[in-house]
């Protein structure tokens, strides 16, 4: 299994590009599998569904199951800490490759998403992990850029350079 990040801050477009560079990417008979992290709670099934009250009666985990998806549902407790990248690559089925879109602190090789219009400086000076950027605008100092809507260079880019894990 192989992983390439995804980095950059809220409303540049990393979802957008994921979901732009995933069918290039499956075109090359690729399996992708992604990781996503946010930064707020949320709930994929509803209240009073039997997963969500199971859930609040105190379940540590509950699998759904259903004929075309399933889902594994684990509460983080308040006294439990959250998983790191590792642990959650680790709960992935085989695949070639996992984006992990967010997790812009962790040392996997990235490229960021940039936008001019969300007003934030470049992730890529502080961060060595970042190999290059896609942006609306060229990169300051001839760091190797890619313009958005290049997404065949991008995945081309991303299989290139996605790393081998465990790391």
């Amino acid at each position: 299994m192989r992983v390439f990040g995804i980095a950059g801050y809220s409303g540049s477009g990393k979802t957008m590009l994921i979901e732009r560079v995933l069918p290039v990417l499956r075109s090359r008979g690729l399996a992708v599998s992604v990781i996503k992290h946010t930064h707020h709670d949320f709930e994929l099934d509803q209240p009073g569904k039997d997963s969500w009250r199971q859930r609040e009666a105190g379940a540590h985990e509950v699998l759904l199951s259903g004929g075309r998806r399933w889902a594994l549902l684990h509460e983080v407790r308040a006294d439990e800490a959250p998983p790191g990248l590792e642990q959650l690559l680790g709960r992935l089925a085989p695949c070639d490759l996992v984006l992990v879109e967010g997790y812009k602190r962790e040392p996997i090789p990235k490229l960021e998403v940039h936008r001019a219009a969300v007003g934030r400086e470049w992730l890529y000076p502080q961060d060595c992990h970042i190999l290059a950027v896609a942006a609306d605008v060229p990169p300051p100092a001839g760091f190797p850029g890619f313009d958005l809507d290049d997404v065949q260079r991008l995945a081309i880019f991303i299989v290139e350079n996605a790393k081998e894990w465990p790391c």
